[in-house]
């Protein structure tokens, strides 16, 4: 697909969503999954910027950081014994 096709067909979308309105509900969870997912990529960010000096490691991916943005720092840690014990 060519990029004016793809973005023209995301305004065609916002400008639908302007006229009908987007369900609340639906878009509050899609929101709220997203800024979890933020703060799990920041989380991770940061262990590994201060775990670089412990040898310790944990990449960045989508299943890590859906891990620590929804347990917080609880999944950090888990994720952090995990690459300890395990790997």
């Amino acid at each position: 697909m060519s990029s004016t096709l793809v973005i023209s067909i995301m305004v065609a979308m916002i400008v639908l969503l302007l006229f009908v309105g987007a369900p609340v509900k639906p878009m509050r969870m899609v929101a709220q999954g997203t800024i979890k997912l933020g703060i799990g990529v920041l989380f991770l960010f940061f262990f590994n910027v201060f775990g670089g000096a412990f040898g310790l490691h944990i990449p960045i991916n989508l299943f890590t950081s859906v891990i620590s943005g929804f347990l917080g720092l609880f999944g950090v840690a888990s994720l952090a014994a995990i690459h300890l014990f395990v790997i």
